[in-house]
């Protein structure tokens, strides 16, 4: 979970005192007001972000037909009932990741390129964040079955994550251990020390050469976030909790065994929902394990690991498996849809028509790690303009049509892609350029996509 935020306009001020002379503090993306295009909805903007590793079995999941009249694959039939709020989309790829299998996962928000020296660079959700944290406790919520989360800073850490669901209600919904007062103490304590941090470093950089320079304007970047976070989660804590109803409680407090996924994801997506619709947050993301350790699901006689069904090698048994496994969590993300479009926002219209949500992997075709024709579907965000209801196909025009029938064909296509001005940094420009972020560019786009 990242960090409460408050208003800049408070807290500017307080923070150049805290940072003395030594350092110019410049007004960041995340202090401003939201844009003209914020205020015109009634609705606050969000987005959430939910990845599958590993990608698909892309025969299975597959759509052969661009435009409105297509017809849905196999893997892709819990969507159906959805049609008219979501748009599958074939044929992106990041070209940073083309030779870098195993970093699919991180540069899947980022757009960024991670060979062996390479930092990453901010992922979109965090870039989104910049824009509401002034008008919601958290700047965002990391959830993931691993470490790991899909959030990365404008400096290239990773953000942690939770995962128990008691402790991710806890975090966003009932008083800090210790009390109010307590936490008081501790974020003013640590706000000292970062005040320390910046005076010692205003002493050493008359002393220091070129290369240090440059890794000290990384570190200043650090601390000056944590600054900012800081002493925003302390002006939060005189802001009351949003009150909680028991049904939620029961809905979102629980924490589920591990051989009962489907209730635990549902949970999670309960609590997703219900952070947006008390508008603790505006951001969310959600990833279902990494490439190397997505766990199984025994409830559906799955009890191989992710991974291990993507290097199926042709074997019929793991394909169908692997098939059960991309079908399952497609339905629980359209449990996802099914719980925003029913939940009214402030307006009294759905969650839906206010909510962008992102599911889909960064790679394609697990067996050979292919990286090209991502598995990707965007849905919702009516009210912030996108229109829905086709098959958004990138490969059209540039191949020889999708041969499902000849394996080999179709999976040098997820591997190498059809098109290759179609990048996913495009799709994440859209989509930040809807939440209010004023930016011509993001990761590796080259040009936005119209949607």
């Amino acid at each position: 979970m990242n960090y409460p935020s408050q208003s800049w306009l408070i807290d500017r001020r307080h923070a150049l005192r805290a940072l003395g002379t030594c350092v110019s503090l410049p007004m960041l993306e995340c202090m401003t007001p939201l844009r003209a295009a914020e205020q015109q909805s009634a609705a606050p903007r969000r987005s959430a972000f939910i990845y599958l590793a590993n990608g698909v079995h892309s025969l299975n999941y597959q759509i052969t037909k661009p435009g409105k009249d297509y017809d849905f694959s196999r893997s892709l039939k819990p969507l159906e009932k959805h049609r008219r709020v979501i748009t599958p989309i074939s044929g992106l790829h990041h070209p940073g990741a083309i030779s870098h299998h195993h970093n699919c996962i991180s540069v899947w928000l980022t757009g960024g390129k991670l060979g062996p020296s390479d930092r990453n660079t901010i992922s979109v959700d965090q870039k989104m964040a910049q824009v509401t944290a002034e008008h919601t406790r958290y700047p965002s919520m990391e959830i993931a079955l691993t470490q790991g989360s899909l959030a990365w800073t404008s400096d290239g850490v990773q953000l942690p994550a939770l995962r128990r669901c008691s402790e991710i209600f806890a975090s966003l919904f009932e008083e800090p251990i210790g009390g109010i007062a307590s936490q008081r103490r501790a974020l003013r304590r640590k706000a000292s020390v970062l005040d320390d941090n910046l005076a010692e470093v205003s002493r050493l950089e008359q002393k220091m050469g070129a290369a240090d320079k440059g890794r000290l304007d990384q570190y200043l970047t650090s601390v000056r976030d944590a600054e900012i976070r800081t002493r925003r989660a302390d002006a939060w804590l005189d802001t009351p909790l949003p009150a909680i109803s028991e049904a939620d409680r029961k809905r979102t407090g629980r924490d589920i065994a591990a051989t009962m996924a489907g209730d635990y994801f549902r949970t999670v997506y309960d609590l997703m929902v219900l952070a947006f619709q008390t508008d603790v947050t505006r951001v969310a993301t959600f990833s279902l394990g990494g490439e190397g350790d997505a766990f199984a699901i025994p409830e559906i006689g799955i009890t191989e690991s992710r991974h291990q069904l993507s290097h199926h090698g042709g074997d019929a048994g793991y394909i169908e498996k692997l098939t059960n496994y991309d079908t399952f969590a497609i339905e629980q993300f359209s449990y996802f849809l099914s719980r925003l479009e029913e939940t009214k926002d402030v307006n009294g219209q759905p969650l839906l028509g206010s909510t962008m949500a992102l599911f889909g992997s960064g790679m394609s075709y697990g067996h050979s790690h292919g990286n090209a024709n991502l598995p990707l579907v965007l849905a919702g965000g009516s009210d912030l303009g996108l229109k829905h209801g086709s098959h958004l196909d990138f490969n059209q025009g540039h191949f020889n049509g999708y041969q499902l029938d000849k394996p080999g064909e179709h999976y040098g296509l997820c591997s190498r892609p059809a098109n290759p001005d179609a990048h996913m940094s495009n799709l994440l420009l859209l989509m930040a350029q809807r939440m209010g972020v004023e930016t011509d560019a993001f990761g590796d786009s080259n040009k936005v996509i119209d949607l």
